[in-house]
């Protein structure tokens, strides 16, 4: 124990820091929780990072929050109280505000003796809020307890009004939460009455008015893509960053789980593997209240102190957004990020994320990554799945940003500014392509999306009606996203200017309406085959081929976007696939179909996609270790 003293004392003859802040650091040592050269390293770290010195033995060393907060009870001579056994006064939170509460790491607990109990985590920050806090409840005094504690003890006793705000977070006229499905269900039965009409009537009149209008959304698409593509393909690499930031900030990344039983270990072994600051990571793995078989896998598992669960408690909906809005004021960052439950993100992706946004205007709001598949050689339909990506992400989205369109987000591997995020109300909790509709919300509010060179690979799908749900879930959400944003077109004129307003038409309507009536453009391949064509008796020879190749044409377009995706994501080996994305693409009209279907019977439903099922072969090897007790119980809170 000698030798304990002596380095307790010559931490104290040598360190510049006073206070509680070198109190804790001495009694960790004394008890042994930390070593002399961590505790020297953690004071420079806490000073660097403009952090406070538990959160950086908390997340950083592993030193459990309960133990660093009987240290800062009796360093500034408070009650350590534990909110989770001793709940506070509802209607003190209510008073001031469960979100407001959750945003200055504060909890009103109790009256006592004339004053307002208000328990804290980090009492080196209280000051910054105790106007506040006097204003409110009059007198108040402070008491001491851990952030998860904290945490729990709000979500509690709150969650119900969390969760509330969490699904009415966007404002109504830019949310799909009003959608009416019995009107768009008499919409679509009294649209496919007056077709039943005209195909009896006049159905040479009707096929060449579906057929028009094929052919000009074909056509403007086909201009589209072929200018994104060409403008992605001829894309300079991305400059080196020239701006390092003063401070790295803390990221929080929100990882959606639900029903995940397969890939959970996998996802712990890929987040322990980032390389980032663990004093600047704060990752959120957020589960419904319902899902016992997540929180059973995870309650068998050890998590590292800088990765904590988040349950989302029972609402009127269950989506994806809704379980970010509710996780969003939980969040400890000032960048907040998504990955999903089978990502497998580059290890630098969190310092690529922090440097991008050191490199960009404020105006820039979200940074997007690549997204990959890991498993693309499993069969057939996962290697299309991935010359899908290659071709969006690597070649017609830079295209997209270089045109200066809207950038429609994917759902992962994307990074926000957390002020711009929360000015817009995050995410429509019942929009069930959450991350298109806040694409366009960013566009209209004057932000701008970039994109950044990481990749995060995924588990492609690779099962076809599970591919179809799937699909028919983005299809459905894009058409209620359109649907959202031209309830007032001249507005949305105004938003976004005309460019992107004709782009955004193009993008919504144009994917639907070639999705929807490709039936039509698949005729286009009958004089190919040597049979008639029903356009051919109506038209000229020089009309009807110009149309034909047209079509042919577009799929020029589509097969060189490929072809230059899947060569930037140095997977050359799946060009010859390429060539059979024909009989790929009509598993699309199948999931447009179903997603229009579902507007009118079940708008806000989410097809939920299974992770694990096609994992590559060895990948088991790569679990982490045995499940083993947890260190953060996951509660109710």
């Amino acid at each position: 124990m000698s030798h304990l003293i002596k380095r307790v004392q010559g931490f104290d003859a040598q360190s510049n820091a006073a206070g509680p802040r070198a109190g804790l650091s001495r009694e960790l040592l004394r008890l042994a929780l930390i070593s002399y050269s961590d505790a020297c390293t953690a004071e420079l770290t806490a000073q660097r990072r403009g952090l406070p010195l538990s959160e950086v033995y908390a997340r950083g060393y592993g030193v459990s929050q309960l133990s660093i907060a009987g240290i800062l009870a009796s360093e500034w001579d408070a009650q350590l109280i534990n909110p989770v056994e001793q709940p506070a006064d509802i209607s003190l939170i209510r008073a001031f505000g469960p979100g407001r509460c959750l945003q200055n790491g504060v909890m009103p607990w109790r009256r006592i003796g004339g004053a307002t109990i208000v328990l804290s985590a980090h009492p080196d920050r209280f000051d910054g809020c105790a106007a506040e806090l006097r204003a409110c409840f009059g007198p108040v005094r402070m008491a001491i307890t851990t952030l998860d504690q904290m945490n729990i003890g709000i979500g509690a006793q709150c969650g119900q009004a969390l969760v509330t705000a969490a699904e009415t977070k966007v404002p109504a006229i830019e949310s799909c939460r009003q959608w009416n499905a019995r009107f768009a269900l008499i919409v679509g039965l009294a649209l496919l009455a007056s077709i039943a009409v005209l195909a009896v009537t006049a159905p040479r009149a009707l096929f060449a008015m579906v057929t028009t209008w094929t052919i000009v959304i074909l056509l403007f698409n086909t201009l589209l893509k072929g200018a994104a593509a060409y403008i992605g393909w001829r894309a300079a690499p991305e400059p080196a960053q020239t701006v390092t930031p003063a401070r790295l900030p803390v990221i929080t990344m929100l990882v959606p789980l639900y029903n995940e039983t397969a890939i959970a270990e996998h996802l712990l072994a890929r987040l322990k593997a980032l390389d980032y600051p663990r004093e600047l990571l704060d990752v959120c793995l957020v589960l419904e209240a319902d899902d016992h078989t997540t929180r059973a896998t995870l309650g068998r598992t050890i998590l590292p102190t800088w990765m904590r669960p988040i349950i989302v408690p029972k609402g009127t909906i269950k989506t994806k957004p809704r379980a970010l809005n509710y996780a969003l004021d939980f969040a400890h960052g000032s960048i907040i990020g998504i990955w999903d439950a089978e990502d497998a993100p580059a290890a630098d992706q969190l310092y690529k994320a922090a440097y991008g946004f050191a490199n960009s205007p404020p105006q820039v709001a979200c940074l997007q990554g690549t997204l990959d598949y890991y498993n693309a050689d499993t069969n057939w339909l996962t290697r299309c799945f991935t010359i899908e990506y290659a071709s969006w992400f690597r070649v017609i989205l830079p295209g997209f940003r270089k045109l200066g369109l809207v950038v429609p987000l994917g759902g992962t591997t994307l990074f926000f500014r957390r002020d711009a995020l929360e000015k817009l109300g995050g995410w429509d909790a019942h929009n069930v392509t959450e991350d298109a509709d806040l694409g366009v919300r960013l566009a209209r509010h004057g932000y701008y999306t970039d994109l950044i060179t990481t990749v995060t690979e995924e588990e492609a799908n690779g099962r076809p009606w599970p591919w179809v749900k799937q699909r028919s879930r983005w299809l459905k959400g894009y058409a209620m996203t359109y649907g959202v944003h031209m309830r007032n077109p001249a507005r949305l004129w105004r938003d976004l200017g005309a460019r992107r307003f004709f782009g955004l038409q193009l993008l919504f309507l144009g994917t639907l309406s070639q999705f929807a009536l490709a039936p039509i453009l698949w005729t286009f391949w009958l004089p190919t085959l040597g049979l008639g064509h029903p356009l051919s008796v109506y038209l000229a020879p020089w009309a009807f081929w110009t149309l034909a190749g047209l079509f042919i044409l577009s799929e020029l377009v589509n097969l060189a976007a490929a072809t230059v995706g899947v060569r930037k994501a140095g997977k050359h080996w799946l060009i010859k696939w390429a060539l059979t994305l024909q009989f790929y693409f009509p598993l699309a009209a199948i999931a447009t179909y179903k997603g229009l279907l579902e507007l009118a019977t079940r708008p806000f439903y989410w097809d939920k996609t299974a992770h694990g099922v096609l994992l590559p072969k060895g990948w088991k090897s790569q679990a982490t270790q045995p499940p083993q007790p947890l260190l953060h119980p996951v509660s109710d809170g």
